[in-house]
């Protein structure tokens, strides 16, 4: 009988790399971004926009995971770590978190949606800028909506090295394609 020890290392591996990359997702926007969106899409509410930034770099940092990852699982470790990494934020008020899952849901839906879409002709960034100002009524305001834009390529930029660093590099030999090296050592 084999013993699961190796399955078990490899876990608890995964997990400590999620808590590094969640931890990295985790930190606090910073404050021109925050003084600018309340300005811009919070009418003036510092508060929620420091919110919506936190959760615009949660969720960006998750779909990063599920799209980027070396492994197919690291997007449900990274999802589970970030769950219970939000239930001990002590920016979530007590008796919120509840509150504060259902929100980071709902922005992770829209991005989603936002990488998904590919219908509306306009690039990536600026689809998920929109997303961040709160939805397609800001089309008029070109210049919020490329602030947002850098915003939201900085989080993707940050999580895709902050995924790398945590997770690793694909090493492969430069004589064989992708596919042919898995199939012989995956």
């Amino acid at each position: 009988m084999a013993w699961p020890f190796g399955r078990s290392r490899a876990a608890e591996q995964a997990r400590g790399a999620a808590g590094r990359y969640i931890a990295d997702a985790s930190s606090d926007p910073d404050e021109q971004d925050v003084q600018w969106l309340a300005a811009s899409a919070t009418e003036g509410d510092a508060d929620r926009a420091r919110w919506e930034l936190r959760y615009a770099r949660r969720a960006l940092a998750l779909l990063v995971a599920e799209r980027d990852a070396l492994d197919d699982r690291t997007g449900s470790v990274v999802a589970k770590e970030m769950k219970q990494a939000l239930a001990l934020d002590r920016s979530v008020a007590a008796g919120m978190v509840r509150v504060a899952e259902r929100q980071l849901d709902q922005r992770l839906t829209a991005y989603r949606g936002a990488f998904a879409d590919r219908t509306s002709g306009e690039p990536l960034e600026s689809r998920l800028g929109r997303v961040l100002l709160g939805g397609p009524r800001w089309q008029e305001q070109a210049e919020d909506v490329a602030r947002a834009a850098a915003v939201v390529r900085r989080y993707v930029e940050a999580s895709q090295d902050a995924l790398r660093r945590a997770f690793g590099i694909a090493a492969i030999p430069e004589d064989q394609v992708p596919s042919a090296w898995r199939s012989r050592n995956g």
